[in-house]
């Protein structure tokens, strides 16, 4: 079957790299609202536990629920952009941010703002998929000018998705304060439907159309048991993680391999997968792509919760202040985005790649000098050098992925992406549980540090692989 991705109406002439432009900044403004949306709720949980009278345990499930919705999510719109269209695809997911964000504010009660929480994070989870399929269609003709702009757009998307990501909690406690929590899901809206008329506009028609006989087969295409078993496998995993150290439920953990297996079975029998095993078994370095964006957010997130954590329980600074210490970490990674795009673009991905790991390893070492008594200038050295990697992995890893995909396989490839960075996030947010567990030390603090750091070296160790990268 022709890819809908690859049948885009295509610009014509002078007019490419307009083109190209225009649909990049529409895709980087869809796609900043997932992360925006999972690290902005953070400030919001005991107002929204105060306002339906549960308890933080329960509220988490918010965050929880996002991630898992996100990692189910992100390779099946990008298995739907592919068989669809990827417009259609990404436009359906914005009108699915406005629904869900506007009954949000007025659910009548936990259960329901839970559900409509699921529907947000399936919406949002459109743009990164659906729009790498838009770029590539459109910059495989704009690409023949300078071969530069497929480059610029991703450096564009990884530093919208890092802001989003890093000043969520920043936006969000703003938002709060001063007009409730129903504000965090409100500010959604003109923001979604800005992107909504844009890509109307802007980004051209999905021109192939789906035939009688593939529409009376979409439950085949899409691979419904597939669905279910990866579901299941990750949800299974997601619990037992949870659950770790406070009544661990251990049988859980059987699930996630019985799942496992037989959610290869069935991919390797079905000539539609929704999750293509045959591919992530020819393609060892897409397969390392995705475990190294893993390995990549497991640091990113433990650092990222657990340094506020400390400096407000162990320093005692309130939390606008334990925000402006962490600006360094998003604001640096910002500013060597750029810097990536110009190594790629002089030699490959790699370079970025290997350098980022060399700092990450440097910056997560760095933890073990802080102590009750550190300097708020050591402070935030600590936090640009991190910063320095966000910056520099991201990028490099994100145009890996595009290079080492086909381009039929694009949105499945790149929701893929995507999930592995939730499973990332699901790790680290375990790994803080266990140790911090009822409260947060420095000492604590110094195990992150060794455990992230040598994660980093194994992403340096695998970066520095000619056979794997």
């Amino acid at each position: 079957m022709t890819s809908a991705a690859s049948t885009m109406a295509a610009p014509i002439g002078s007019d490419h790299q307009r083109v190209m432009k225009r649909v990049t900044w529409v895709v980087s403004l869809g796609v900043l609202l997932n992360p925006l949306n999972s690290s902005m709720i953070s400030v919001a949980l005991l107002n929204i536990g105060s306002s339906f009278g549960v308890g933080i345990t329960t509220v988490t499930w918010l965050i929880s629920s996002f991630y898992l919705a996100a990692t189910v999510g992100q390779p099946l719109m990008g298995k739907l952009a592919d068989l669809f269209g990827p417009r259609r695809v990404f436009s359906t997911g914005m009108a699915l941010v406005i629904i869900s964000s506007l009954l949000s504010a007025w659910a009548p009660s936990f259960g329901w703002l839970l559900a409509l929480r699921i529907l947000q994070a399936f919406g949002s989870t459109c743009a990164f998929p659906a729009g790498l399929s838009i770029i590539r269609s459109v910059s495989r003709t704009a690409d023949r000018d300078d071969g530069k702009s497929s480059t610029a757009a991703l450096g564009l998307i990884s530093i919208t998705a890092n802001v989003m990501a890093a000043f969520g909690p920043t936006l969000g406690g703003l938002l709060v304060a001063h007009a409730g929590w129903q504000s965090i899901f409100w500010i959604n809206v003109p923001v979604a439907v800005l992107v909504l008329i844009l890509v109307f506009k802007w980004i051209p028609a999905d021109m192939r159309k789906q035939s009688p006989e593939e529409q009376k087969g979409v439950l085949h295409m899409i691979d419904l048991p597939g669905i279910v078993l990866f579901s299941g496998m990750f949800a299974s995993l997601m619990f037992f993680l949870v659950t770790l150290g406070k009544g661990t439920q251990w049988w859980l953990l059987i699930i996630v391999p019985v799942a496992g297996v037989l959610l290869i079975l069935r991919e390797l029998r079905t000539d539609k997968p929704f999750l293509d095993v045959r591919m992530l078994a020819s393609n060892i370095r897409l397969t390392s792509v995705f475990a190294q964006y893993a390995g990549l957010n497991i640091v990113f997130y433990s650092l990222f919760f657990g340094l506020p954590l400390w400096l407000g329980q162990v320093r005692g600074y309130d939390p606008q202040t334990a925000g402006l210490l962490m600006l360094p970490f998003a604001g640096i990674g910002v500013l060597t985005t750029p810097l990536a795009v110009r190594m790629i673009r002089r030699s490959s991905y790699r370079q970025p790649v290997i350098i980022g790991s060399i700092v990450l390893v440097a910056g997560t070492l760095l933890l073990l000098v802080l102590g009750p008594h550190t300097s708020v200038p050591i402070i935030l050295l600590v936090a640009a050098v991190i910063g320095i990697s966000n910056g520099m992995n991201n990028m490099g890893l994100s145009t890996a992925l595009y290079s080492h995909t086909k381009p039929e396989e694009t949105g499945v490839a790149s929701g893929l992406f995507q999930t592995f960075r939730s499973v990332g996030s699901i790790f680290s947010t375990s790994l803080l549980g266990l140790i911090f567990g009822g409260s947060v030390t420095t000492s604590g603090l110094h195990i992150i540090a060794v455990v992230t750091a040598v994660i980093s070296a194994c992403l340096l160790a695998v970066g520095c692989s000619r056979r794997l990268t």
